[in-house]
């Protein structure tokens, strides 16, 4: 059940049978959860919640031990309600303004900047194909794309990217991973001492974070409540979109007929990504906790159950050809990759935006290769963290 619970990207499951909706299980610490397997239930879950309350998402999966909490207490790290752990009166002003920093205007304007760099990337990583190296599509592609971009929505420290990707993978394998004490204690050094940086930032910065201030201020939240936010930003928003590339980038190498269709023409950019978004999401599941005694289709829940929301299932779901990948098929676009209701993604159409054209400019250069390594994930709860994806042109 363990391994169900941490690498739901790899069950199996059939769309046809009659499996519960719900199945209660246990984790590696004996804290037992309920799943939610259904797309309507999930749903259900997402759009109440009054009854099922965030305040659990950032929670860690594996408890920290002394020493590790330790280690977060010497840098001042706390993570006060901002967005995804956010059910109280603060969300939505603390949303709206993060929206504004977002907006599809502001993010559609990036689209040129965006094409001419990835293009000038492609054109390396294809010249190096055709000189007989390996290329990593991770690492030499999508890794940063994501921070680039958001760096130029939202003022962020004056830091190498290297450095966040390495605080921001720390910190989704900290909260969601199963994890050792030494390993926490690890980990734990990494996430202080960036969010150190970030808290000193937070404290002059101007734009998104400068308006977060003020809402702060004006309405006594906690100190850190930009800070928080910055965190949820480069942690959730910037990472999953990376690991998205590479994982639908994955996808398509495997999938000949969609590059031949983009290659033709007769099929569309958008239509890929939200198929890559059904089929391989970077967030299996999210979690949810119970406010008061509840059911769901008759399954009991007790007032502090975990729910782990099964999002990849779902869209798997809703689609006509459940395991196939279709472009434009019914129920494409009815996927969970964003959630739902008022905590759905906020970054959704930046992320599809960066998508559709990562898409579009490397679809070419994945024809005639063979993978040398494919990604592979960590054990997590709820994040794919894809760690390189190599290819090469066949050997003549």
């Amino acid at each position: 059940m363990c391994g169900v619970l941490f690498r739901t990207w790899d069950q199996p499951f059939d769309i046809d049978g009659r499996a519960e909706d719900t199945v209660e299980v246990a984790d590696h610490v004996g804290v037992r959860h309920v799943v939610v397997t259904r797309h309507r239930l999930i749903k259900r879950v997402l759009a109440d919640p009054d009854t099922f309350r965030p305040g659990n998402a950032l929670d860690a999966v594996s408890p920290m031990p002394v020493s590790a909490l330790r280690v977060l207490t010497s840098y001042g790290f706390r993570l006060p309600a901002t967005l995804a752990n956010n059910g109280g009166a603060s969300h939505p002003a603390i949303r709206e303004i993060t929206a504004r920093a977002l907006h599809p205007d502001r993010v559609e304007a990036l689209r040129p900047w965006l094409t001419g760099l990835v293009r000038r990337r492609v054109a390396a990583l294809s010249a190096r194909l055709h000189a007989g190296e390996a290329v990593d599509l991770y690492a030499d592609l999508a890794a940063d794309l994501p921070l680039l971009v958001l760096a130029r929505l939202v003022e962020l420290p004056a830091a190498d990217a290297a450095v966040v990707k390495e605080f921001s993978r720390a910190a989704l394998e900290l909260f969601w991973a199963p994890l050792d004490a030494a390993r926490q204690d690890v980990l734990a050094a990494t996430v202080g001492r960036f969010h150190a940086v970030l808290r000193e930032f937070a404290a002059t910065a101007g734009g998104l974070v400068g308006e977060l201030r003020e809402y702060t201020a004006a309405h006594g939240l906690p100190k850190d409540t930009p800070t928080g936010a910055l965190f949820f930003l480069l942690v959730a928003g910037q990472e999953t979109t990376s690991q998205f590339l590479t994982l639908l980038l994955h996808r398509l190498t495997q999938e000949p007929a969609v590059l031949y269709g983009l290659a033709r023409g007769t099929v569309a950019v958008d239509d890929v990504v939200e198929e890559g978004l059904r089929l391989v999401p970077p967030i299996p599941t999210w979690r949810r906790v119970a406010a008061r005694d509840t059911e769901l289709d008759g399954f009991p829940i007790r007032a502090g159950a975990s729910i782990v929301l099964w999002l990849a299932r779902a869209g798997a779901e809703v689609a006509e050809h459940p395991h196939e990948f279709v472009p434009g098929q019914r129920g494409s676009r009815r996927h969970l990759a964003f959630g739902a209701g008022s905590h759905r993604c906020i970054g959704a159409q930046l992320s599809r935006m960066e998508s559709a054209v990562v898409v579009a400019e490397t679809a070419p250069l994945l024809r005639d290769t063979e993978i040398v390594r494919a990604p592979w994930c960590p054990d997590n709860l709820s994040f794919r963290i894809p760690d390189t994806f190599t290819l090469r042109r066949p050997h003549p």
